[in-house]
């Protein structure tokens, strides 16, 4: 077990002396499912994810690899691609499902390519999401599907005010539509949930819009459909109070995935390029603040909102826990689930999973080539995120320490 403690507050680490909450420092729990080598790829990546310039240098000539056509999957598989994902389809990824499984761990299947435009590669990333939805059909070990609306739909259909649309785009808007509801009903009928993303505030309006007439549609009875709520928008904590009072009044379910979010430095960047105000919170207390404000709304309202907390932050995690047990909610109840990444936040993961609660791991899969944008977007959001390398680093060696002394 780590004692060290350096990167967690007293009162953090007072907190997880209670026999009654989970324990994050418990590293042999955590890692357990790892092997030594396992162990080791892991605190070379988060050593090197520590120096922003080498991810940076790193980012470049991956991405030129890929424009020039390089063949670079010998290094990229037993590596970055190895720690941070299941597979290249969903048959591959059946391994990791298999593992987290034995740990009490559901698997989120995240078909991660990104970038595709053209209308064939759209309908070939909805078709390959229903593969997703269709391998969670009846089978427990999977929590939720998951989809990104712009793997669904041009940007430019999704950044524009619909009563603005040519006819052209109003066609190319309905296939939109289409692609999306195939998924929510094919979820409803296999008696699963899927998650729709977040994704930039210029496209996100459109995706609000798009998520709330699908879950008005499918959530009747259930929470089928999920949003996602990013709380480095200082809007978010009103739009959920908003979602869930139209909710009410429609008589449907909301389901909503709450994060802190990945975009910042861009949405700030194009705020200060095109003068308009920015939507990003004024500081990361803000953030924290309107995030867990939005926690405590879910759960004083589960009849109507079902929450599925997605961070890597330790604080967080506790907190939800904490305001579980205050009210009384058993950790086993299903309109509740914690998430995090695969490849990441482990002693959050499994230490959650032994005390019962509902936790699920995004398992991002898909072709090398065509993970590597999330990939590499990945490897930037570590470094960008005050802590979360340094957390990971620490934890896996202190858990390499630890068997060490055992041997």
């Amino acid at each position: 077990m780590y004692k060290g403690g350096a990167y967690l507050s007293l009162q953090l680490l007072k907190k997880m002396s209670n026999k009654n909450l989970p324990d994050f420092r418990d590293t042999e729990r955590a890692f357990r499912h790892l092997s030594d080598r396992d162990l080791s790829r892991g605190r070379l990546l988060f050593e090197l994810l520590s120096r922003p310039w080498l991810v940076a240098i790193g980012s470049f000539f991956a991405r030129l690899a890929l424009f020039i056509n390089l063949p670079i999957g010998w290094a990229i598989r037993p590596t970055v691609y190895a720690q941070f994902c299941g597979g290249e389809d969903v048959a591959e990824s059946e391994g990791t499902i298999a593992l987290l499984s034995t740990r009490n761990v559901k698997t989120i299947l995240d078909y991660s390519a990104e970038g595709v435009d053209a209308e064939e590669e759209l309908d070939m990333t909805c078709a390959e999401i229903l593969k997703t939805v269709n391998a969670a059909s009846q089978d427990p070990r999977h929590a939720f599907s998951v989809f990104k609306p712009s793997g669904l739909s041009h940007n430019s259909i999704l950044e524009k005010d619909a009563s603005k649309f040519t006819a052209q785009e109003q066609e190319a808007w309905e296939r939109v539509v289409r692609r999306v509801r195939s998924i929510c009903a094919a979820t409803a009928e296999a008696g699963g949930s899927v998650l729709i993303d977040a994704e930039e505030t210029w496209i996100q309006d459109s995706i609000d819009k798009l998520a709330e007439d699908m879950m008005s549609d499918f959530n009747r009875d259930r929470a089928v459909v999920f949003t996602t709520a990013q709380f480095y928008r200082h809007d978010r904590l009103d739009f959920i109070k908003g979602l869930a009072f139209r909710a009410k009044e429609a008589d449907f379910i909301v389901g909503v995935k709450v994060v802190r979010g990945a975009y910042m430095e861009k949405e700030r960047q194009r705020a200060e390029k095109y003068a308009y105000p920015s939507p990003i919170q004024v500081d990361k207390a803000a953030t924290d603040a309107d995030f867990n404000s939005a926690v405590e709304f879910c759960l004083d309202n589960l009849d109507r909102v079902n929450l599925f907390c997605g961070t890597h932050n330790e604080e967080s995690n506790l907190k939800l826990c904490e305001m579980m047990m205050k009210r009384g909610i058993s950790a086993d109840d299903k309109r509740i689930t914690f998430s995090q990444l695969l490849g990441m936040s482990d002693p959050i993961t499994f230490n959650l999973a032994s005390q019962g609660y509902n936790v699920a791991k995004y398992v991002p899969y898909g072709p090398i080539r065509e993970a590597m944008p999330y990939l590499i977007r990945r490897a930037k959001e570590n470094t960008s995120v005050a802590g979360q390398t340094s957390r990971e680093l620490m934890l896996i060696q202190a858990e390499i320490a630890r068997r060490k002394r055992q041997h």
